[in-house]
């Protein structure tokens, strides 16, 4: 029997999606990705982009939210210990909304600073407020303001990540 190739019985449009859908679940099943809704940053090295999750000078930051299993194409729940413990903790973020006043995001974020240090949460908030308005004014400005703006906030992004909030 001769196997016909697959080619022409495959749309342009199909393999897009299908490629699509190989690289979504290459990330699911990789192990070295990060943690579903970890900043990202697209970083352009000369004519080439780069995304890491270390900062660079003049990166854009990504808020990447990674899939949670592949439910829609076995017809089956398949999901992993780390994605069923964050559905509990967003359960119980949202359960104790009354009493923390705190959005599931934010409640992952006071959880995840629970281990830091006092002096370590503090740099934390204070971050959380000036990183915004650097990143304004990274956005409003060009020429050599433009440098000196994507310099301080990369400085920024770098004590964030190094305190670990």
């Amino acid at each position: 029997m001769l196997i016909k190739p697959l080619q022409p019985y495959i749309s342009m449009r199909s393999l897009t999606l299908f490629s699509l859908l190989s690289l979504i679940y290459g990330a699911v099943c990789s192990q070295s990705l990060p943690p579903p809704g970890r900043t990202i940053y697209k970083c352009e090295q000369g004519k080439r982009v780069v995304y890491t999750d270390e900062p660079c000078v003049g990166a854009k930051a990504l808020d990447i939210v990674v899939p949670r299993g592949m439910d829609k194409l076995s017809g089956q729940q398949r999901t992993g210990e780390d994605v069923r413990n964050e559905i509990h903790r967003e359960g119980m973020a949202e359960a104790l909304r009354p009493l923390t006043g705190m959005t599931a995001e934010q409640f992952k974020t006071a959880t995840r600073r629970q281990r830091l240090s006092n002096p370590a949460q503090a740099q934390c908030r204070h971050l959380d407020l000036i990183m915004p308005q650097a990143e304004a004014r990274e956005r409003g400005v060009t020429g050599e303001a433009l440098r000196q703006a994507q310099l301080e906030l990369y400085k920024l992004r770098k004590q964030y990540k190094l305190i670990g909030c």
